[in-house]
């Protein structure tokens, strides 16, 4: 079957150029952050010819026996006007896939892609037909809940559902005290994530991973500012949250919260007072970032589906993350291993139904 053609051309960048991503995914601010992890980031300008150009991140790093991969976080970017539809979109996949291999270690036995857009239907001309493959795990988390904050303070709430909206309410009530830490609140906020990891069964970062991403956008290396809210009750810190802000966007990275006080609903209030801020400095969204599928009770995470959702915001489900293998038999092996680790990590969290989002 004949692919139509999109993509003129690629040609290397300065990382500079991803300041212009319309995601911090693809910005240099994630490309420097992920250097300091054993990551190698690569900027490229990809001409969609008579769509426009876009910048595109990709990063890269080693496997086991001499092997790497390519990873393309929430890429790649389409411009404005670019035509949807599994076509268009698989298209796209199959052509930055290709025009990469030169550009890449001869090591690199696939890339993967998390394209950043809504999913497609599962029919034989989707992005996902061969020789693009499902990953054996995601990497981002593809199903999300957006909140528009291009509406009066009165209007969040309105849209909340009611035991939601009860609950701000009531942390506030119950005297929960708000803020807004920086760096400073890493301390506090990396022991709850200790204590959440436990709880759920979750993996965490050093602590230095989180101080990393804090340094960086304090350098001033993008447009991003990194943000650490503390709920906290009588001098006892109770959730914390790590919030991204970029532009017109702001994210839900890492949260957090103590086994102490649930009944006072900490995250809540805190949830809600970094929307404020985030719609008080221009932005027009707010990414709760990761959420299950659907609302099924026996999900592993169906109470961080119901805690999200009950937001008010729009739910977008995503496709996911998906290969093109350059080593087609290395490339379907880590594959398989990945889904073994992936059915062990549900089967460890299935007895325990609280979960934190992350970015990876």
């Amino acid at each position: 079957m004949s692919e139509e053609s999109f993509l003129a051309g690629m040609e290397r960048a300065p990382l500079e150029a991803c300041d212009d991503a319309d995601s911090f995914l693809q910005s240099r601010f994630w490309g420097l952050f992920k250097a300091a992890f054993g990551w190698t980031p690569l900027a490229f300008t990809a001409d969609w010819g008579t769509f426009g150009s876009k910048p595109l991140l990709v990063i890269s790093r080693p496997l086991a026996a001499g092997l790497s991969f390519a990873y393309v976080p929430w890429g790649p970017e389409l411009p404005r006007g670019f035509p949807g539809g599994p076509g268009p979109r698989r298209a796209a996949l199959l052509e930055t896939a290709r025009a990469l291999r030169p550009f890449l270690p001869k090591s690199t036995c696939f890339v993967r892609f998390d394209p950043h857009w809504e999913a497609m239907p599962a029919v034989p001309a989707s992005p996902l037909a061969p020789p693009l493959r499902k990953a054996g795990a995601d990497v981002q988390p593809p199903d999300t809940v957006l909140v528009n904050l291009a509406q009066t303070e009165e209007a969040l709430l309105a849209g909340m559902k009611p035991k939601c909206r009860y609950n701000v309410h009531l942390s506030g009530r119950k005297g929960v005290a708000i803020r807004e830490a920086g760096a400073a609140g890493l301390e506090s906020f990396y022991r709850l994530l200790t204590v959440t990891a436990a709880r759920d069964g979750i993996a965490v970062h050093s602590r230095g991973y989180y101080e990393t991403l804090f340094r960086l956008a304090a350098e001033g290396t993008g447009r991003e500012r990194a943000l650490c809210y503390l709920a906290s009750h009588e001098g006892d810190d109770l959730a914390a949250a790590v919030v991204l802000q970029r532009g017109p966007h702001a994210v839900y990275l890492y949260g957090a919260s103590s086994d102490r006080k649930r009944n006072l609903m900490a995250p809540y209030g805190l949830q809600f007072r970094a929307m404020l801020d985030a719609k008080a400095a221009g932005c027009v969204d707010y990414d709760l970032f990761g959420i299950p599928p659907d609302d099924n009770p026996a999900h592993p995470m169906a109470g961080l589906y119901r805690f999200k959702t009950g937001f008010g915001g729009a739910v977008v489900l995503g496709q996911g993350s998906c290969d093109y293998p350059y080593k087609p038999l290395w490339a379907s092996l880590f594959r398989a291993a990945e889904k073994v680790r992936r059915a062990r990590r549900t089967a460890r969290r299935a007895a325990r139904p609280r979960a934190t989002s992350s970015a990876e």
